[in-house]
């Protein structure tokens, strides 16, 4: 049994549903408005709601943001008979646990209640674990990931500029998330804009809000992103798409630290901490004339470079790992030592974004409990075609890492040309087959191969 608040202004449909719910023997709280609504939550505290999205007064959408602020934890099942791609997307990103059409059948919304209420019962989720279903946390043992960390650390408590820069897949906004969860403003919202998704007539409405009646279309007042993350952290991703005219405003509202909405005359101040990130080269962009060279200056306050995957072989298996425990709960998948060769061969050429993928492929279309090689869909080039290519080597780091590189290459490289017969790859590399063992356990390179030279352990 659990308290479930019903909130819609159409009578007869909320004494249906309800009659529904209390058959199912749940205890129903039923209101007209989403001030009415508001106030019962804040009274009873229901285990989940459902909420229309057409109200009188503040509409349901007003309902979710005034929840997410009293009970984080309650999931809301939105309803609405004018769904549209903008709502939908709008009360997803709000938090709605689900969002369905009227009419809706007795059946479907019963089935989406009670996943939220199995949903509600797991417990509320860390900060940030819903968007990325345990994977936000940051990964890597690799000097330059390393550097990357203290980097964040020292940054962390400061309100100046950052700029992460890296190749698409990198990790850019973890880094971004990273430092708002380490920061003072960790309680604060955190909103993320992905620059190049919004079109450039749009984008100004979308940072800076605007005033009802600004444009054909603006039928109410809008905040905007700088004033929802007034407080908090604003992360404007991919900022190397941005319009001129944008980067004009943006470049204002850094320096003065308030916003003009669309539309309206009266400057609002703002409180935000900027993280921007891209993944292009933007002192090219400045010379081709494509992007502001004040705007440049203004965010390369702290620079954060993320280097590609490739350039960091040794968090690929950790990085794998991790992934594969974020979605197998208490029995991961594990990966067959074939499996993790084929995984550290491979050129990575999505970066992070492209591992995590090839473990969610692997997991959901693999039966049994380990991942061989031949569950690995990667795309690009097979290991047999980058045999040629050199290793990456960071010639400014460390010579340790340097060299173990180059070996974890090599012995790779010889595996393959041996079939995976150890004693034959260790006289391809002038070695003795002990060598090559403890070459293995210390480049944590496994070797699952039938060799008739070498004793099972």
């Amino acid at each position: 049994m659990a308290s479930i608040l019903i909130v819609d202004d159409d009578a007869a449909f909320r004494a249906s549903l309800a009659e529904a719910l209390t058959d199912l023997d749940h205890r129903v709280i039923e209101s007209d408005s989403a001030e009415a609504g508001m106030r019962r939550l804040q009274q009873e505290r229901p285990a989940a709601a459902i909420v229309d999205l057409c109200l009188p007064g503040q509409d349901g959408l007003a309902f979710l943001r005034e929840a997410a602020q009293l009970a984080p934890a309650m999931p809301c099942i939105m309803l609405t008979a004018y769904a549209s791609g903008a709502n939908t997307i709008e009360a997803m990103r709000l938090g709605a646990f689900d969002h369905m059409t009227k009419p809706v059948g007795r059946d479907a919304l019963l089935a989406a209640l009670d996943r939220a209420l199995r949903h509600a019962d797991a417990g509320p989720p860390a900060p940030g674990a819903r968007a990325a279903r345990g994977s936000e946390e940051l990964v890597g043992g690799s000097e330059a990931m390393r550097q990357v960390f203290k980097r964040i650390g020292q940054a962390a408590d400061s309100d100046a500029t950052v700029l992460v820069v890296g190749e698409t897949g990198t990790g850019k906004e973890l880094v971004a998330r990273a430092l708002h969860r380490s920061g003072r403003r960790a309680a604060r919202p955190f909103v993320a804009v992905n620059c190049a998704a919004i079109p450039a007539g749009l984008m100004e409405s979308e940072l800076f809000g605007h005033v009802r009646g600004a444009f054909s279309g603006a039928a109410s007042d809008r905040p905007g992103r700088f004033r929802e993350a007034d407080g908090g952290t604003l992360f404007l991703d991919e900022i190397g798409d941005m319009a001129l005219s944008t980067q004009a405003r943006i470049l204002r509202a850094l320096q003065e630290r308030e916003v003009v909405p669309v539309g309206g005359s009266v400057a609002r101040p703002v409180d935000v901490r900027i993280v921007a990130a891209t993944h292009r080269d933007l002192p090219a962009a400045v010379r081709e004339g494509t992007f502001r060279e004040d705007l440049w200056y203004r965010l390369q306050v702290i620079t954060l470079v993320l280097p590609p995957l490739r350039d960091r072989l040794g968090d690929v298996l950790p990085l794998a790992e991790h992934f594969l425990r974020a979605m197998g709960g208490d029995a991961p998948k594990r990966l067959t030592p074939a499996a993790e060769r084929r995984l550290l061969a491979h050129d990575w050429p999505g970066n992070v974004r492209e591992l995590r993928n090839a473990m969610e492929r692997a997991a959901v279309l693999t039966h049994g409990p380990f991942i061989g090689a031949e569950h690995l869909d990667l795309a690009g080039r097979a290991p047999e075609a980058q045999a040629g290519r050199p290793a990456r080597i960071d010639w400014d780091g460390p010579l340790a890492e340097a060299v173990a590189q180059v070996e974890r290459e090599m012995i790779l490289r010889a595996l393959a040309a041996a079939g995976d017969n150890r004693a034959d790859a260790a006289r391809r590399l002038g070695i003795s087959r002990q060598q090559l063992y403890r070459k293995l356990e210390q480049l944590n390179l496994k070797s699952d191969a039938a060799d008739p030279e070498c004793p099972i352990t």
